[in-house]
């Protein structure tokens, strides 16, 4: 069958990686693709949210199967486009209905679907520019560190913890009165803190069934030690150690269930990946998170873990089958250490040439953002390459990465040699 997948990242890289693989596979597209997709298939110049191209372009390769890898194509209801449309409904797209998208599009609203279902996470209120006197009040109630987020998508930015309750004023201010991070912030979450180690369970489903996928664990901020601003991720592994067969069948029983429960009651079409950004406080998992969608890096750790023939497992969403299908995941951990340009996460330096690449061995080398210019591979994005590595312990795989990360070079390169510390 003929394939196309929506995005332009790592995680994009690592899904045609993996698909391409697939026997069932006969032509690949990557919209728009990077220097890596190019590599296992065909990248397509087209936007993720440009809904009419994408149509003219799957009628005209005959498409059956489009894989939407990033959020926003889904919150601005790619899927409903397809399924309301005559010459698309026929063809299987792997990603939620706009309503499922959200779970991750709106953080209100996903706090009332948990809550409405009993899934485990922290007490909230949702405030905008209208009640925010009452907002100060919920935050004098609450004890520091104070969680502020804006409620609609505001690319990896609208989350702020806070220790000063002056400050978490003044914030709640500039997030719903003065537009921080525009409409996204017109209305803010604000919850609890929750102290504990956070992990991250995937899940495949087709509004039915479910498949569990490899736990994972990211690490979002730039500095080591767990400093300085967040990033998108500078790394992550697979799986997370104290995440046992007894943790996950917990997360599963008080977590997956009613989430996947919680969606067939409120008549929410979901056929795609759910990923739940979970918190363990002393031995009980609660969300933080819902996306709708698998993360970046993570899914550089946990595909590679995949056994099966992912793209099977796309077909049986749409074609009855998926529940009879078999998940196997390879024992092994996995480990990607993202390398980053200079500057990142604020301005960063591009079209730096990347050398080194043809030098990895043991590592599966991801590219996040990369370009070819003139016949040379150079850096575009803020986050460049994710190298990820096997072993047989977490350490090992690191240790992989971690020498594969050295042999590739492009000015101002950086990663963080402590992923993985904490565990």
């Amino acid at each position: 069958m003929n394939v196309l997948i929506l995005g332009s990242g790592g995680r994009e890289h690592a899904f045609a990686w993996k698909i391409a693989k697939s026997s069932s596979c006969n032509q690949l597209f990557i919209a728009p693709g990077n220097a890596g997709t190019a590599e296992v298939g065909t990248n397509i110049n087209i936007d993720v949210n440009d809904f009419e191209s994408i149509k003219e372009f799957v009628l005209t390769e005959n498409v059956e199967l489009v894989l939407v890898g990033p959020e926003d194509p889904l919150v601005n209801g790619i899927y409903n486009f397809f399924n309301e449309d005559k010459q698309l409904k026929d063809i299987s797209l792997i990603g939620p209905s706009k309503e499922g998208a959200q779970l991750e599009g709106s953080k209100q609203f996903a706090k009332e679907f948990m809550f409405r279902h009993n899934i485990p996470t922290a007490k909230y209120q949702a405030f905008t520019k209208d009640n925010l006197a009452e907002g100060y009040t919920f935050l004098e109630r609450l004890e520091a560190p104070y969680v502020l987020k804006a409620d609609g998508l505001a690319a990896g930015k609208g989350v702020l913890i806070l220790n000063d309750l002056q400050e978490a004023k003044d914030e709640l201010k500039a997030m719903v009165k003065d537009a921080k991070f525009g409409n996204a912030s017109s209305i803010v979450v604000i919850e609890e803190f929750l102290d504990g180690i956070e992990l991250s369970v995937f899940i495949l489903t087709d509004g039915n069934s479910y498949k569990i996928l490899p736990s994972a664990k990211d690490y979002k901020r730039i500095g080591e030690g767990n400093t300085g601003l967040n990033t998108g991720g500078m790394g992550a592994i697979s799986p997370v150690p104290f995440a046992d067969r007894f943790y996950i069948e917990k997360v599963e029983r008080e977590i997956i269930k009613p989430t996947v429960e919680g969606l067939k009651k409120d008549n929410i079409e979901y056929k795609g990946f759910i990923f739940i950004g979970l918190i363990n406080v002393k031995g009980q998992p609660k969300v933080i998170e819902y996306n709708v969608r698998m993360g970046d890096p993570e899914t550089e750790v946990v595909i590679p873990r995949i056994k099966s023939d992912l793209l099977n497992l796309l077909k049986g969403i749409d074609d009855g089958t998926f529940s009879e299908k078999d998940l196997n995941i390879n024992e092994q951990a996995a480990t990607t250490v993202m390398l980053v340009s200079r500057g990142y996460p604020q301005a960063y330096e591009k079209s730096k040439v990347i050398s080194g690449i043809e030098d990895i061995k043991e590592s599966i080398v991801f590219h996040a953002g990369t370009k070819n210019e003139n016949e040379q591979l150079r850096t575009s994005g803020g986050r460049v390459i994710a190298l990820t590595s096997f072993g047989e312990n977490i350490e090992e795989a690191l240790t992989k990465s971690f020498a594969s990360a050295e042999k590739i070079s492009f000015k101002g390169k950086y990663y963080r040699k402590d992923i993985g510390f904490d565990l």
